[in-house]
């Protein structure tokens, strides 16, 4: 078994591990890195590009995991791609709405490279996309769930719910010999809506780990529910003094969650009914999310977000324009605050008043304009952006440990129940990866550890 890691850079990127078994190759994952643009933004296919791919797995529907799906398949036209019967539901929009955010940003910011691909690309290639349900063994070189009689099996993959966001899954690969799992993004505590992940009975001989909160520690008295009613007392406090409350948020997944959460205290009368303003893209996956909710493991089954809330849908007109005063609460992408998002255009408004509260519910980079806005000190100007310029912080900042990805320990009770004999670890920043390589070794002393760098094929 050969693997390649094809993430362009040494932290957290572009995901894509091009795996070869028993003579056919599979490409997990083809996404796109979040702090490049162009062609510096795509995976290395140019390592793997004399290899016949015969089909491409995704994990879940992020942009650092699906965001060049369209540029993969140029390079291996031949392939299938397969996915959770829920991340088909969700990946041509990803991807249609990727082609609109790359012509913008030609057209405003001169990437001339742009769109890597078009919505024309999209729909003629999206006959090859497949769903397929957790724990179904499918055999992907030949594309068939069973073989025809008289023929023996090929290599099989099969998704395990990672419970990190809808559809996300762990892929676990089986070879005659050899076998391997890729957890993907991956969720090892219940959220709002989503439950923890379900890898029970899941055993491989290598193991691709994501390090993404190797570099944090978890502090032994932390539990979920005081941090959302730390948010609820934030969200409360800041609507009594007639300020304006942002939660910027990933369209999929985090938006889900905060939405449900709102819905939770409205419905428990710890918060009054009103509109919640979010994005169009944000809505759009809040009505699948609504209309999957019967074949999700999750909380709340029979909570309809669309039915429990007034939500409304901002253009980037009404961003722009429309009143904050009054107690508005909005969840807008993007959870990062990049430039030309809702998020961004309305923390620019509100910065500057101390009525109003922006609270962060995941992780932002510190190179980007939310990374900035977290680290500003009360009262003093900062940088916020170029397109924006300096801004001075005067209202209030809280950050929320509400984050979708497993905790650094949970990884480790990861590693042991696989109990592999290698662990390849990746999606994850330096310090993060020596933590849990580290912590590997102490614990499982056998395990070989590996860490390739962008473009680097290890043999297991």
């Amino acid at each position: 078994m050969r693997i390649t890691n094809l993430n362009p850079d040494a932290d957290i990127g572009a995901s894509a591990w091009m795996t070869t078994l028993d003579g056919h190759s599979l490409l997990m994952d083809a996404g796109t890195h979040p702090k490049r643009s162009g062609m510096a933004s795509l995976p290395l296919y140019e390592k793997v590009k004399d290899l016949d791919v015969d089909t491409i797995a995704l994990s879940h529907c992020h942009h650092d995991h699906v965001g060049s799906l369209p540029v993969a398949l140029r390079y291996f036209p031949q392939a299938s791609v397969m996915m959770t019967e829920l991340s088909y539901f969700i990946v041509e929009r990803i991807l249609h709405n990727s082609v609109n955010v790359m012509t913008r940003q030609r057209d405003e910011l001169g990437i001339r490279e742009y769109p890597l691909y078009t919505h024309e690309e999209i729909d003629d290639r999206s006959f090859v996309f497949q769903g397929f349900g957790y724990r179904r063994e499918i055999e992907w070189a030949q594309h068939t769930a069973t073989p025809p009689s008289g023929r023996k099996r090929g290599p099989t993959l099969e998704f395990f719910d990672a419970g990190h966001t809808l559809g996300s899954a762990g892929i676990l690969v089986r070879g005659k010999s050899q076998s391997v799992f890729y957890s993907g993004d991956v969720c090892f505590h219940d959220q709002t809506l989503l439950r923890a992940a379900d890898f029970e009975g899941v055993r491989a001989d290598a193991l691709i780990l994501e390090t993404t909160r190797g570099n944090r520690e978890v502090d032994a008295n932390f539990r979920r529910d005081r941090e959302l009613d730390r948010l609820a007392g934030a969200i409360e406090r800041v609507l009594a003094r007639r300020g304006t409350v942002l939660i910027p948020a990933f369209a999929l997944g985090r938006t889900q969650e905060m939405l449900a959460f709102l819905s939770l205290l409205i419905r428990a009368r710890k918060l009054r009914d009103q509109p919640i303003f979010i994005g169009g893209l944000g809505r759009v996956f809040t009505e699948i999310y609504d209309l999957q909710s019967g074949r999700t493991n999750r909380s709340h089954p029979a909570l309809k977000l669309t039915n429990s809330l007034n939500l409304q849908v901002l253009s980037a007109t009404d961003v722009d324009s429309m009143s904050l005063r009054g107690g508005r609460i909005f969840v807008m992408t993007s959870g990062m605050m990049s430039e030309n998002t809702g998020a961004h255009a309305l923390a620019a408004r509100l910065m500057e008043d101390e009525r109003n509260g922006i609270f962060f519910v995941g992780y932002a980079d510190p190179e980007t304009p939310g990374g900035r806005v977290k680290a500003a000190k009360q009262g003093e100007k900062f940088m916020f952006s170029p397109s924006v310029g300096t801004l001075s912080r005067r209202c209030e900042i809280l950050d929320f440990d509400l984050t979708a990805h497993a905790n650094r320990d949970d990884l480790l009770g990861l590693v042991a129940d696989v109990d592999p004999r290698t662990v390849v670890l990746g999606h994850g920043d330096e310090v993060a990866r020596n933590w849990m390589a580290e912590a590997i070794l102490q614990r499982h002393p056998r395990m070989k550890i590996l860490q390739p760098g962008p473009g680097e094929t290890v043999d297991i």
